[in-house]
């Protein structure tokens, strides 16, 4: 199984948080110059592991030309099979709006030369809407990109949006959380191939582990969850959403590439 969305490099261990729970492969996120350095180090190391690269919307101060740069040659690395994490968070400071949507277009810019798909990161304060509105607005104008939509928080526009667009959507944790239902509703109506089951470990442990650090491996609590809520055997889904995640980030598990 693939966890399509984690921070590898933010556990204290990172190799021992590899093949938890019969985790097969895991995309590490780099959200920032620092951790896109790490993720593609943890994917030449070990070859479950793959990385992005990018500059996530909390992390503007890394937007600079000399990082811009770095990232653009990471960005070509045979191990990196994405870009970002990026897009527009409002949950602690609106005033970072405009540097935040800079970087996010300089990042789908470079997700169309690289030819590789962008993961979008969407947080709004509970209540408003400010940035999944903001994204809207944005994304339009780069209908060519194929995308990701991170952690998924059912946002109904953004569902819209995503369904016509083709876009894929990540489900973490918090599809598990007894107050999530407008999550679990989008869990259900999002068309089996293009659904994707991460963790965001170390962030958003699913029940039953809920409140503690997350790991990769317990993206199969997920899984077991999803999979109850569309009425589907695990192992089915477990297949639909692998097969999902190689077609998006185009890598392939080591036991298939061997068939």
């Amino acid at each position: 199984m693939i966890d399509t969305h984690c921070h590898l490099d933010y556990l204290d261990d990172p190799a021992s948080a590899r093949g938890e729970l019969g985790l097969d492969a895991m995309v590490c996120i780099g959200a920032g110059l620092e951790h896109a350095r790490s993720a593609v180090a943890l994917a030449e190391q070990f070859p479950d592991v793959w990385a992005t690269v990018g500059i996530h919307p909390t992390e503007t101060e890394d937007d600079t030309p000399e990082h811009r740069a770095e990232l653009e040659q990471l960005a070509r690395h045979p191990r990196v099979v994405g870009i970002g994490e990026t897009g527009l968070d409002d949950y602690w400071d609106a005033e970072q709006r405009p540097q935040q949507r800079a970087a996010l277009e300089w990042q789908l810019d470079l997700a169309r030369r690289a030819g590789k798909p962008l993961v979008i990161h969407v947080r709004d304060k509970k209540g408003e809407d400010s940035a999944h509105r903001g994204l809207l607005e944005v994304l339009p104008g780069w209908e060519d990109i194929p995308l990701i939509l991170h952690c998924f928080a059912g946002n109904r526009d953004l569902l819209a949006y995503g369904l016509e667009r083709g876009a894929y959507f990540g489900f973490a944790g918090n599809v598990t959380f007894k107050n999530a239902p407008e999550i679990q509703a989008a869990a259900r109506e999002v068309p089996l191939d293009r659904l994707l089951l991460e963790t965001d470990a170390p962030f958003l442990a699913p029940v039953p582990r809920r409140g503690k650090p997350n790991r990769p491996g317990y993206v199969r609590h997920t899984l077991e969850f999803v999979a109850a809520l569309r009425g589907l055997e695990a192992t089915a889904l477990e297949q639909q959403t692998d097969r999902n995640a190689e077609r998006i980030y185009g890598i392939r598990l080591p036991e298939v590439a061997g068939n």
